[in-house]
């Protein structure tokens, strides 16, 4: 198996395995804010009803945008976008908000591990998404290449 090969086959591991944790902490997410985290929510006082609703919303949209970033991989790797198109800004991780200390002190302690495990899933793809601006092929201008093939005919 060549390095290159091996690489691709750990990259693809890797996705699918943070595309099931992804789907899997997104479903969660859906059971608790939807539905069993309803009785937690209306022993809160009014504001912190709020946060925990905007809480919500950002646990969603940072899993929304890992999901959406760990399809465009699952498309490079199956052949169906090109490298250079997985690379465009509308394909890269989108830009999760942050959440505050106090609004997480003040959520209860389920929605405080689903907060904290959207958060960090988030980071290790962020972190993942940012080595492929290392990875991107360097373009060569035609120039460039016509002057290296002129280099080596003579």
């Amino acid at each position: 198996m060549t390095g290159g090969k091996a690489t691709a086959q750990i990259h693809q591991r890797l996705i699918d395995s943070l595309y099931t944790e992804a789907m899997l902490l997104a479903d969660e997410a859906r059971a608790y804010f939807d539905e069993i985290g309803r009785d937690e929510r209306d022993t809160l006082d009014a504001m912190t009803r709020v946060v925990f609703s905007c809480e919500s919303l950002k646990v969603t949209t940072r899993l929304m945008h890992v999901i959406a970033w760990l399809l465009t991989q699952r498309a490079v790797n199956a052949g169906e976008i090109a490298l250079g198109d997985a690379l465009d800004p509308s394909r890269r991780l989108g830009q999760a908000p942050e959440t505050d200390r106090a609004s997480f002190d003040a959520m209860p302690l389920a929605a405080q591990g689903l907060i904290a495990a959207s958060q960090d899933l988030y980071r290790r793809v962020a972190r993942i998404d940012s080595t492929q601006d290392d990875d991107a092929p360097v373009p060569v201008s035609p120039a460039r290449r016509m002057l290296d093939r002129l280099s080596h005919a003579f």
